[in-house]
Formats: C-alpha cells, structure tokens, sequence
C-alpha cells in the first residue's frame, strides 16, 4: 500500500522533471546552455550532445559561447546547430562558435507562453493518469482483500493531496517559465 504510494509519487516527481527538462530548452531572449542540450553533433559515427564535446559559456547575457575541446569539431558543431530547430545561427570565428539570441518579439513571447502552458496541461494530465491508475490499483487491493475499506479512504486521500501539491508545482514551474519569457 505505502509503495503504491510511493511509486506512484516518484512518477509525479519524474513528469514534474520532464516538464522542468523541456522549459530549459525554450529560449527566452537570454543566453542558456541548456538550449543546446538536444542538439546532437555526428562525431565519428555516433550522435554526441554538444555539451559533452565543448566548453558552453555565457559570455554576454545574449551571447552563447562553445569552444570545443578538439578544434576539427568546429564544422560539425556550427552545421548541427544550423540543422537544429533552434533558430540561432551560429557565427564561427575559427576557434570558437558564438550565439547570438536575438531580442524576442512580443508575438513571439505570446506564442512561447502558449507553448508553456501546454507543456504544463499536459504534464498535469499525466499527473492525474498516475492519480487514476494509483487509484485503480488500490480499489482492486480493497477487493482482493488486502487493504481494508478504511486503509482504501486513507490512501486515496493521501494519493489525492501528493496529486493537488504535484499539480500546483506544474503550476508554479509554468507561471515562472511565463514570467521569465515575459521579461524584457
């Protein structure tokens, strides 16, 4: 019962990452590292993050800064960037790659806050499936006898209260996500 309980927190807490994961990855007007931590350069055959074959630094609060340990990478790293859907192109000065963020637009930002708030609706929804599965599987305890009625009540409660607390963090983590893409 309490590890049903308990798995079925670690699975909110792993939706809530997710969604934490997928906000690092939306540019918001300033330089972030993290923008680039799906961007895979070919390197000898193998997909491989940026970050594990180059130094990222944030030179400027809109200047991106990548100096690849092995200079030969340079190439493959600006093509990787211009073949991501980032939408920064890269400027290459024969030892280091630069990116600029433009300033975003207000249509723009209206668009990244409606892309936010879907990512946090659809984090809840996966909130409420592990809530209804948890739920199920206790149901069927109390039927097969393992719990009692009581011990059922108690346990959707408990489930019911880690689900509210999941879903007001999504809606904490969107309303800082909106808040900071808003910012000029």
């Amino acid at each position: 019962m309490k590890e049903t309980i308990n798995a079925a927190k670690e699975k909110m807490n792993k939706s809530l990452n997710a969604l934490n994961n997928e906000y690092a990855s939306i540019r918001a007007g300033r330089a972030n590292p993290g923008i680039l931590d799906k961007v895979l350069v070919d390197y000898y055959g193998a997909p491989t993050p940026v970050n594990q074959m180059a130094a990222i630094s944030v030179s400027e609060a809109r200047i991106l800064v990548i100096q690849p340990w092995d200079k030969s990478t340079l190439k493959l790293i600006e093509k990787a960037i211009q073949a991501s859907d980032i939408g920064i192109n890269p400027t290459n000065d024969g030892s280091v790659i630069r990116l600029a963020f433009p300033q975003l637009t207000e249509d723009r930002r209206k668009e990244l806050c409606k892309v936010i708030k879907k990512y946090g609706e659809e984090c809840k929804v996966t909130v409420r499936s592990i809530r209804r599965d948890t739920m199920d599987k206790l149901k069927k305890m109390q039927k097969n006898s393992e719990i009692t009625e009581d011990d059922l009540k108690d346990c959707e409660k408990k489930v019911q209260d880690i689900t509210d607390k999941f879903c007001a963090d999504v809606d904490k983590a969107v309303a800082d996500k909106e808040k900071e893409v808003m910012t000029v």
